[in-house]
């Protein structure tokens, strides 16, 4: 049969809800992958969409056998594609080498015997004929779980309702990107950004040290549009970890700008270089903390945001907790 296209619903970043509220709430983790709609006509083929709307089957060969599982029931799914590390976490730097295949169909195929993804289903908004998307999250999620997707490549993770603060605090010990609170009632808003569905993302904070800057364009013109940030390994070299582009205020924009311009240097002060072709370097001198989601496996910062300028640390008292050298 043909099906509906509909758009992925949105989650607003927030926090958790009020405890009066918390019996209002499911929590479920917050998945480090990529977002598809599966369009399961009952036909046995299947059919993944990108949150842009591409078509992304291709690069994904081992979820075609979803379609077998269930069965001649049309469906529209709701969910994440993830790759695994070795600790069974998502990691989406593996992800990475797959999501750029969904015209490479031999290389998909490889990649997928080498490596396989793993899909986390977590709504439905058509089953069976039926729109699904005006009943309350309550009645999807039953109709999700009588489904039974649990195989070796896809799974239902599970919700829990109520016990916020507790979800919340598991996905921190066990080191998870983090947590999104939905509304019990909350009907299925297709593109929508709704406070129906609130995210959180655990983050973590790290002191650095600044090694240069990028000029910033437009408004930030003559500016630093981001700084080039580093942290000391156990051999003493200063590697750069990443750049940090936002989190401050246009005061503070200004006053590290002429930090910057006094402490201007030639020498790029990381090892190795970056190759950043319009990159200024400065002595590194300045510390600064920032907050990030995860570190990529070469010790990378991910979505690192500015926090503040540690003036009372030198580069020498900053922290050296790099965990290890790049790839």
């Amino acid at each position: 049969m043909t099906l509906p296209l509909i758009s992925p619903m949105l989650a607003t970043p927030g926090t958790l809800p009020p405890a009066a509220q918390d019996a209002r709430w499911a929590y479920e983790t917050k998945q480090d992958g990529q977002r598809v709609v599966v369009y399961l006509p009952g036909d046995g083929s299947v059919v993944l969409r990108a949150r842009s709307g591409e078509v992304i089957t291709g690069a994904y060969p081992e979820l075609l056998a979803l379609g077998d599982a269930l069965g001649d029931t049309p469906a529209v799914l709701d969910g994440e594609v993830l790759a695994l590390d070795a600790q069974g976490r998502a990691d989406f730097q593996l992800l990475q080498s797959r999501m750029g295949l969904a015209h490479a169909p031999r290389r998909a195929a490889r990649r997928a015997a080498e490596a396989p993804v793993h899909l986390v289903v977590f709504d439905v908004m058509h089953l069976a004929g039926r729109s699904l998307l005006a009943l309350p999250y309550t009645r999807r999620r039953a109709e999700l779980l009588d489904l039974g997707l649990t195989g070796g490549y896809w799974s239902t993770p599970a919700a829990l309702v109520g016990h916020g603060t507790e979800a919340l605090r598991a996905t921190r010990e066990h080191g998870l990107e983090g947590l999104v609170c939905k509304r019990l009632d909350s009907v299925y808003e297709p593109g929508v950004r709704s406070r129906s569905w609130i995210k959180i993302r655990n983050m973590h904070g790290v002191d650095v040290i600044i090694g240069g800057w990028l000029p910033g364009k437009g408004r930030l013109t003559g500016l630093p549009g981001a700084v080039l940030v580093g942290q000391r390994s156990p051999d003493g070299f200063l590697r750069y970890v990443g750049g940090v582009g936002t989190g401050w205020s246009e005061a503070e924009r200004e006053q590290l700008a002429d930090l910057l311009r006094d402490l201007a240097t030639d020498t790029c002060p990381f090892t190795p270089a970056p190759r950043l072709g319009d990159a200024h370097w400065v002595l590194p001198r300045l510390v600064g903390e920032v907050r990030y989601s995860t570190r990529t496996r070469a010790g990378m910062l991910r979505q690192p945001s500015w926090l503040r300028l540690r003036q009372d640390l030198s580069p020498e008292e900053s922290a050296a907790d790099l965990p290890g050298p790049p790839a």
